[in-house]
C-alpha cells in the first residue's frame, strides 16, 4: 500500500469518527434537552443509537468514501483535495444539523421528522414563517447549530493532509470499493436480509425512546423521494377481513333529525390542560354535556385532524393523508353527506388561506364555502404570526352562522393556542401562565369559547344546534407521566352540547372515542338514512376502541387494554387505566388478550390499507 492511499485511509477514517462522534454528542443533547419526555438513557439505547447513526452515515459518505480512495493523480491536484475538504464538510454537518430541528419539534409531533415534514410539505405557504418563528421563538437551536458548525470546523481542520505522487492502482481500487462496501453494509444496518428500518428502533429503545435511538438524518433518507406505499398486509382472507371488521356502515331511519352542527377543532387543546385552572369554561362544559371521559386524536399535528374529523380517515401512515398521493380519493365525509341532507356546509380558519392545505382538502370534502382570513370581517385581530386571534374570529364565525340558511354544518379551526402561543394585548397578566408555554394562550382559546357561546346563546338558531367540541391533538405540555405515553400523546377532549335536546343526556362516558368516530355518530344523531365507510364507530355503538399512529408503532386501546403493535408483532400491552404510565407490561401474562386484540388491529390495518390504496373509500354501485 502507498503512503498516498494509507494516508487517504487514514485522512477519510478520521472524518468519519469525527462526524460520527458529534451525532453521539447530538443524541446526548437531544436527550437533555426532552428527557422530561423520555426514558433514561442506557446502553441499549446508546447501542441501537450507533447502529442507526452508522447506516445514515454509510448513506451519506458513500461517495465520499470514493472520492478520497480511488487511486490516480487527480488526487494530488490540489484543487481537487480543496473540493473534498470542504464538500465534505459540508454536506455532513449540514445534514448532521436536521437533528437539531427535532430538538423542539420532537415535542410536538412525538416522532423524528419526515422528508415531508422537514420540507413543509402541505405547509408550503407557512414555510417562510415557521422559519423566521423558529429562528426568533428558539434562538438558542440556530446558535447551537452555529456553534456546532464552528467547534465540528476547529478539530476538522486540525486532520492534516499532506499531498503526494500517485498513479492508478488495481489492488488500490480493489480496497477502495472494499471500503465503499463496507459504507454499504453500515447503510442498509448490517448483514440481516432486510435494511433497517425505522420501526427496527423499536428494539432498543421501547416505546418512549424510540426517537432517542434514531436521528433525523436516517428517517428524512428512509423517506425522501418515497411514494406513500402502505404495507401490502394479508393477515386474513377477504371473507375473514370482513368476519372481524367491516367498514361499511348503514344508518335507517324512519325520520329525520335535521339539527345545525357546529364543529368545534380547538388547536392543540389536549386533554391534559382540562382540570388543572387554565380552562374553566370547557371543564364546565364537559360537566354539562355529553362528555367522552376516554376521548382520543387519530394524529398528532393539526393537519391529521381534519380528515380524521371529517372524513372518518384516521392517520395511519407515515405522510398526513391531506398531503399524499391519496387525498384525492373518492370520499364521503360529512359536508358532502351533508348537502345531499339540503343543509348549508361551511369551513372556518382564521390562518392565511392556503395554511395547510385547509382549502383545498375543504373543497375536496365538498364544503360549500371557505372563510379564512382574507375573508374575516371585523375589527383588527393580526396576531402578527397565523391569522386572526380566536375571540374576534369565533364572534365573526357566530355572526356569519346567522346568515346562513339552516340546517347548517359548519366547522372551525382555532389558530391561538398554536406556537408561538401569542395572546392580544389587552390581555397579558389576565390568564394563568401556568406551567408550560403553551398554557396562556390555552386559557385564553377557553375564554373565545367563553365568548362565543354567550354570543351563540343569543342567535336564534342556537336551541336547535348540536355543538361539538374537540381537539385536533395534544399539547406538549403535559407534566404527569400519563400524558408522555402513546396513550397520553393522543388523549383530547371531545363532547357533544345539545342545548335543547333531552336526547342527549348530560353524561360523563367511559367508553374510548375518537375523532373518526364523529362521522358515524352525527348519522346516527341526525337519523340519516346512507350507506358509508368508516374507520370509526358511532356514539351509540357499544364497540369500545380508539387507533392511532406514531414513531412506526399502531396503538390500540380497547377498553382498558392498550396494544403496541409494530405491524409484525406486539411489543406491549397494559391496563393503562389502571397503569396510566404504562409500566407494567402483560405482554407475557396475559397472552390471551394480546391474541385476542392483535386480531381485530390486524384486520383494521389491513382493511385501511387495502382500500386507502385501492380508492375504495366509498360504496360503490
Amino acid at each position: 500500500m502507498t503512503t498516498l492511499f494509507s494516508k487517504n485511509i487514514k485522512v477519510f477514517t478520521l472524518r468519519f469518527l469525527l462526524i460520527f462522534a458529534f451525532y453521539q454528542l447530538v443524541r446526548f443533547g437531544f436527550y437533555w434537552y426532552n428527557k422530561h419526555l423520555l426514558d433514561p438513557i442506557d446502553l441499549k439505547v446508546i447501542t441501537g443509537g450507533i447502529r442507526f447513526d452508522l447506516a445514515a452515515l454509510g448513506f451519506i459518505n458513500l461517495a465520499f468514501a470514493l472520492l478520497h480512495l480511488w487511486p490516480g493523480k487527480f488526487q494530488t491536484k490540489k484543487g481537487y483535495q480543496t473540493f473534498v475538504f470542504y464538500s465534505f464538510y459540508l454536506v455532513n454537518i449540514l445534514i448532521l444539523c436536521l437533528n437539531f430541528v427535532d430538538f423542539e419539534y420532537f415535542r410536538f409531533i412525538g416522532r423524528r421528522s419526515s422528508y415531508s415534514f422537514i420540507t413543509a410539505s402541505g405547509m408550503e405557504n407557512e414555510l417562510p414563517r415557521l422559519l423566521r418563528n423558529f429562528i426568533v421563538d428558539y434562538w438558542w437551536i440556530p446558535l447551537f447549530m452555529l456553534g456546532s458548525f464552528l467547534f465540528f470546523w476547529f478539530i476538522y481542520r486540525k486532520i492534516n493532509y499532506k499531498i503526494y505522487d500517485a498513479r492508478f492502482n488495481f489492488p488500490q481500487a480493489i480496497l477502495a470499493l472494499v471500503v465503499t462496501g463496507i459504507l454499504l453494509i453500515f447503510g442498509r444496518g448490517g448483514f440481516q436480509p432486510k435494511p433497517i428500518r425505522l420501526v427496527d428502533a423499536a428494539g432498543y429503545g421501547g416505546l418512549k425512546n424510540t426517537a432517542l435511538v434514531l436521528n433525523t438524518p436516517f428517517t428524512v433518507l428512509k423517506t425522501m423521494g418515497k411514494k406513500e406505499s402502505l404495507p401490502d398486509y394479508n393477515f386474513y382472507s377477504e371473507e375473514e377481513l370482513l368476519s372481524i371488521f367491516n367498514p361499511v356502515q348503514t344508518f335507517h331511519y324512519d325520520s329525520v333529525n335535521k339539527k345545525n352542527v357546529v364543529l368545534l377543532i380547538v388547536e392543540s387543546f389536549g386533554r391534559e390542560n382540562m382540570h388543572i385552572g387554565l380552562t374553566p369554561f370547557m371543564d364546565s362544559l364537559a360537566a354539562n354535556s355529553y362528555f367522552f371521559e376516554h376521548g382520543f386524536a387519530n394524529g398528532k399535528v393539526s393537519i391529521d385532524a381534519v380528515p380524521s374529523t371529517i372524513s372518518s380517515i384516521p392517520s395511519l401512515m407515515d405522510r398526513t393523508f391531506i398531503t399524499s398521493s391519496y387525498a384525492l380519493n373518492d370520499v364521503y365525509p360529512l359536508p358532502k353527506i351533508l348537502n345531499d341532507q339540503g343543509y348549508h356546509t361551511a369551513f372556518f380558519h382564521g390562518a392565511f388561506n392556503g395554511s395547510q392545505n385547509f382549502d383545498q382538502y375543504a373543497n375536496v370534502a365538498g364544503f360549500k364555502e371557505y372563510y379564512g382570513k382574507n375573508e374575516y370581517e371585523g375589527p383588527e385581530a393580526f396576531d402578527g404570526t397565523w391569522g386572526i386571534f380566536d375571540e374576534e374570529f369565533l364572534q365573526f364565525f357566530a355572526n356569519k352562522l346567522d346568515q346562513f340558511d339552516t340546517p347548517f354544518f359548519s366547522t372551525l379551526f382555532t389558530i391561538s393556542s398554536h406556537n408561538p402561543y401569542t395572546i392580544p394585548e389587552k390581555y397579558k397578566g389576565k390568564f394563568p401562565k401556568g406551567t408550560g408555554a403553551i398554557h396562556e394562550s390555552i386559557a385564553y382559546a377557553d375564554y373565545a369559547l367563553r365568548q362565543f357561546f354567550k354570543t351563540a346563546q343569543t342567535k336564534s338558531w342556537y336551541n336547535n344546534t348540536l355543538f361539538i367540541v374537540v381537539a385536533d391533538h395534544t399539547s406538549s405540555d403535559g407534566q404527569q407521566e400519563k400524558w408522555k405515553n402513546n396513550v397520553g400523546k393522543f388523549r383530547i377532549p371531545i363532547l357533544f352540547f345539545a342545548p335543547d335536546d333531552p336526547s342527549l343526556p348530560v353524561a360523563k362516558v367511559e367508553r374510548n372515542f375518537q375523532q373518526i368516530d364523529l362521522l358515524p355518530s352525527l348519522m346516527d344523531y341526525l337519523q340519516l338514512n346512507t350507506q358509508i365507510v368508516s374507520f370509526g364507530k358511532s356514539y351509540r355503538s357499544e364497540q369500545d376502541f380508539a387507533v392511532s399512529y406514531l414513531n412506526n408503532l399502531y396503538n390500540y386501546e380497547e377498553g382498558d387494554y392498550y396494544l403496541a403493535f409494530d405491524g409484525t408483532r406486539s411489543l406491549g400491552l397494559y391496563n393503562w387505566k389502571v397503569d396510566p404510565e404504562l409500566k407494567d407490561n402483560l405482554l407475557q401474562k396475559e397472552k390471551a388478550k394480546v391474541q385476542e386484540m392483535e386480531r381485530f388491529l390486524k384486520a383494521y390495518i389491513q382493511t385501511f390499507n387495502v382500500r386507502v390504496k385501492n380508492n375504495q373509500l366509498i360504496i360503490k354501485e
